[in-house]
């Protein structure tokens, strides 16, 4: 008999065809495989039960990092075949393939290059079909090297004769390559010099990095900014010229035990900091983002530096990362002392991936390398169409069939570079995947980048209101039945009444999303600017109940007057019903942070204070926090305890509110659930009394996963949020 299979996901880039071609052989068949634009296409000869047997064992194992979504048999005319071969890819028809991620280096490939007397000793772009550059380089469907960078560098003889070897694991990797025909390195002065080539390079960067000086590093995904760990000058000098005085820096370190550094993910871990690196590399932080070489050229600098060093993302603040090299040499060039480049062209940005174990599981916080653009399986079939994602944390999105496919973080859209990046991004996905979409979803916020970007697309634009979208992110994630009650907290969202929104409570029964509770509104004093000064968000509670003055002392005299009368008179004072401007006030009243330096650092403050107790004290105040507030400001007790008493009376909160809902199934998502210690009390809480909560796992709770949320919602339609 013969067999065709048709098989979609993520099944390219990942030894797919010569794991097929070994099983046919293996099973004395015939026929072939190939890559297309829809996935992998099979076509097997032989024996009944052979053919049979392999179609069955093929289904229940694909290689290791295939992501199967699609397995389709159906009977094929014999053609007496002599043999199995891989045959040439074929790229007609809309693509339905999966990108696939970029894979963390294999152990195999870490052996070679550390193996003396290999001939890829020392070779930083080492790689094979179980590793290595997949979405960065990639510039269409299917993958094959000549829709990849990697097109630039033809095979030499040893490489081809791999290429073409079904017994060598780079059979038909697309990325093979080695020092005779790859990609190399050079070293650049900041005033684009050129000082050294290939493995000299490395040698340079490597002094340098010893020396306290800041080299930045072409990676995967776009440039690393990379100094000694253990240097409390070069650590000073780049949070002096990244413009970052406290936010924490992440650490990549020659080795660490836990196992999700050691996946192909090979993600940003946020660990306990048991270290005795600077508290520059983390201040006030007892959290600690942990990350191993994840590509050859990071395997062999921290190789020979033995010791950790700070790797944090090659721009400016609130800036995209670097991944051109004429562009690093002009946007970093204050920054940077050294340019450590090579010459295989990065053809999208993605930053590194970031996890954090809550609930004893991983949560991802940013959804970048290693996982995007993988999709989401929606349970239902979905129009085409595109979401343009929130003003944080951004993200875009598109839908096909009954997935979702949700890009990697693409940042804060607060510059015209941020904005330009995600005009890019959005036509990067339409155009890889020949997207013909029916509509637009985006924020309601009309003033938004990412909506005016929805409106310039010409497309009939579907507005999703924030709050909203996380919940639908919640459902899409997790496949959640109506009833369902979602806390939707964080620091901002524009609301249906035109106000700010943040500290929400929405019930959806499958066909209308109602505005079920929120907490008790509170002003602003200065809008945008109550956001970077947690003492405005202070001022703004006290104000409610007159004890402004508790807040006098962090402000100067001038200051004090003028927000006094602009809350008297309501002028640039917004309302908001914001639990992330709860924690900020909190913060600022028990002398943690009164003006930030990043975002969320004064809610990271107070759950690390907070941590640090074990007191259960609460103090009852349903969604109105005026009691609250009034006790801690009365309150004698240490900083920690305080902490802790406001973290267990919010979870009381919400526990009053969820106990009058007459609800089941409780999702808690949006922003301020990245914090731990919340988001564990109150699972616990409710959990304990019989709910069924859920909580993000493969989404973000905060925005960036607004975009996958604003596709589900703009497909089902469901009446708006009021």
């Amino acid at each position: 008999m013969r067999l065709r299979i048709r098989i979609t996901g993520a099944v390219q880039g990942v030894g797919f065809r010569p794991h097929v071609y070994r099983m046919a052989r293996e099973a004395g068949l015939t026929g072939y495989v190939l890559n297309n634009a829809q996935g992998v296409l099979i076509e097997a000869e032989g024996a009944a039960g052979a053919v049979s047997n392999f179609a069955e064992h093929l289904r229940r194992c694909p290689p290791a990092n295939a992501v199967v979504a699609g397995f389709e048999t159906e009977a094929a005319p014999e053609q007496g075949s002599l043999q199995f071969e891989v045959r040439t890819s074929d790229g007609s028809g809309a693509p339905a393939a999966f990108l696939l991620p970029d894979l963390a280096v294999c152990p195999a490939c870490l052996a070679d290059i550390r193996a003396r007397g290999n001939r890829r000793h020392q070779y930083p772009f080492t790689s094979c079909t179980h590793c290595g550059p997949r979405y960065t380089i990639v510039e269409g469907l299917p993958y094959d090297r000549p829709l990849t960078s990697m097109r630039h560098f033809p095979l030499c003889a040893a490489c081809e004769a791999e290429y073409r070897d079904p017994g060598d694991r780079r059979f038909h990797a697309q990325t093979n390559c080695c020092a005779e025909c790859g990609p190399r390195l050079e070293l650049r002065s900041a005033g684009d010099e050129r000082l050294a080539l290939g493995h000299d390079a490395l040698t340079a960067a490597v002094e340098a990095i010893r020396d306290g000086r800041i080299v930045a590093l072409k990676g995967i995904g776009g440039f690393h900014l990379l100094c000694d760990a253990q240097n409390r000058g070069a650590l000073e000098t780049l949070r002096h010229r990244k413009r970052r005085p406290t936010k924490p820096f992440a650490v990549m370190m020659p080795d660490h035990p836990e196992p999700l550094l050691h996946t192909p993910q090979s993600p940003i871990v946020l660990v306990e900091n048991d270290t005795t690196l600077p508290a520059e590399v983390a201040p006030g932080n007892p959290l600690l983002g942990v990350m191993v070489p994840y590509s050859p050229l990071h395997a062999l600098l921290l190789d020979a530096l033995r010791g950790p060093v700070v790797a944090t993302s090659g721009n400016l603040t609130d800036e995209p990362i670097c991944i051109d090299n004429a562009e690093a040499l002009e946007r970093l060039r204050g920054v940077a002392d050294l340019f450590l480049m090579h010459d295989r062209a990065i053809l999208r940005p993605v930053d590194d991936s970031i996890v954090r174990y809550i609930d004893s599981k991983p949560v991802l916080l940013r959804r970048a390398r290693g996982y995007a653009p993988l999709p989401i399986e929606a349970g239902v079939e979905l129009p085409e169409m595109i979401a343009t994602g929130a003003h944080m944390k951004n993200t875009v999105a598109f839908s096909r069939g009954r997935l979702v496919f949700l890009s990697q973080h693409l940042g804060d859209l607060s510059t015209l570079a941020a904005l330009e990046s995600h005009r890019r991004s959005l036509d990067d996905l339409t155009r890889t995947y020949q997207l013909r979409p029916r509509a637009v979803a985006c924020d309601l916020h009309p003033d938004y980048g990412s909506t005016r970007a929805a409106r310039a697309t010409g497309l009939p634009v579907r507005p999703v209101q924030h709050h909203a979208a996380h919940l639908f992110a919640g459902v899409l994630e997790h496949g959640i039945a109506a009833p369902l009650l979602a806390a939707c907290w964080d620091g901002s969202g524009y609301g249906s009444d035109g106000t700010v929104w943040g500290g929400e409570f929405l019930h959806f029964d499958g066909r209308e999303v109602k505005r079920a509770a929120h907490l008790r509104p509170f002003l602003l004093p200065g809008g945008e600017q109550a956001v970077r000064e947690p003492r405005r968000s202070l001022l703004g509670v006290l104000h409610e109940f007159g004890s402004e003055e508790q807040a006098r002392a962090l402000f100067s005299e001038t200051e004090w007057r003028l927000l006094k009368r602009m809350l008297e008179a309501r002028l640039n004072t917004p309302q908001t019903t914001s639990a992330g401007r709860l924690f900020d006030a909190a913060a600022a009243l028990l002398g943690l942070c009164a003006v930030s330096s990043f975002e969320g650092e004064a809610a990271m403050a107070l759950e690390f204070a907070a941590r640090e107790s074990a007191t259960q004290e609460t103090v009852q105040m349903g969604t109105d926090w005026q009691p609250l507030f009034e006790a801690l400001t009365r309150s004698g007790l240490p900083v920690p305890e305080r902490a802790a008493i406001f973290h267990n009376s919010l979870v009381e909160a919400i526990f009053s509110v969820v106990s009058g809902a007459g609800t089941e199934r409780v999702l808690l998502t949006g922003g301020c659930f990245q914090n731990a210690l919340l988001t564990e009390k109150a699972a616990a809480r409710l959990r304990g009394a019989g709910f069924t909560v859920f909580t993000h796992r493969l989404l973000p709770p905060n925005d960036g996963s607004i975009a996958a949320g604003q596709i589900l919602a703009a497909a089902l339609e469901p009446l708006p949020c009021a």
